[in-house]
């Protein structure tokens, strides 16, 4: 394992993955691509596993298409998976106003770990740089001004702890179903109170995805899992593409 990096994410490649994912960073600021043919060519510097997960988040969302409800990510920080899920919507379903894309997250990194969260991982892990939040919007409003409906924000960021922010968010919006979840929050604590949270607004069909099911260096994710759902009532499935994800559907 090659360690955590400078902003604390742990990775698990050989000795030469950083010396040679700064070249391939150099390769893609130096890309000569005209400026009007960039965003159309991104595919070329996408790796095995980033367009793994890029997959992934396809596949979950394929999988509510004809369920009712909204699409969460508890524990966001750069905002990839939130902007994925946007643009799904835009190639899905444009013209599905109900459809709304939540994010929570501190942007400020891990905190409040737990003796259920093993040695593995430390306050202020998963760091973003100072007024992230703001930045992320504005890449949001831009991926949905891409698709029909436009005049209707159907997004949201909202910043905090999450396991305070959905409890406000559901009190703000008592309509709410919710047919996709997805945790990447790594630790016990605020895992296991924001599944209390939405465990009576999943419907039948609703899609939960995890990022650290299983893994030995989040143990906080299944022990959460398994104290709110069981592991013995859902299947807890991978996707091929993405090894270290983890999906169930609530049938």
């Amino acid at each position: 394992m090659s360690g955590p990096t400078q902003s604390g994410l742990v990775t698990h490649g050989d000795r030469s993955e950083r010396t040679r994912r700064q070249e391939f960073l150099e390769l893609f600021r130096q890309s000569p691509i005209p400026d009007d043919e960039f965003f159309l060519n991104l595919g070329l510097f996408l790796t095995p596993q980033t367009l793994g997960r890029v997959l992934f988040m396809d596949f979950l969302y394929r999988q509510i298409l004809d369920v009712q409800g909204v699409v969460v990510e508890f524990g966001c920080r750069w905002g990839q998976n939130l902007s994925l899920f946007t643009a799904l919507r835009g190639i899905y379903e444009p013209f599905n106003r109900l459809r709304k894309v939540v994010g929570f997250d501190t942007f400020e990194g891990l905190s409040g770990t737990a003796s259920e969260d093993g040695t593995g991982l430390k306050g202020g892990m998963y760091t973003v740089t100072p007024g992230y939040e703001q930045y992320l919007n504005r890449v949001l409003e831009f991926q949905e001004q891409e698709s029909p409906l436009s005049h209707l924000k159907k997004y949201e960021i909202v910043k905090g702890d999450a396991s305070q922010g959905i409890q406000a968010y559901l009190e703000r919006n008592p309509e709410t179903v919710i047919a996709l979840a997805y945790f990447d929050m790594d630790i016990y604590q605020p895992t296991r109170e924001c599944l209390l949270a939405i465990k009576d607004r999943l419907t039948r069909g609703s899609v939960m995805g995890f990022d650290e099911v299983n893994d030995h260096l989040c143990p906080g994710e299944t022990l959460a899992l398994k104290e709110v759902f069981g592991l013995d009532r859902y299947p807890v499935r991978r996707f091929p593409a993405s090894a270290r994800t983890s999906y169930l559907v609530i049938c």
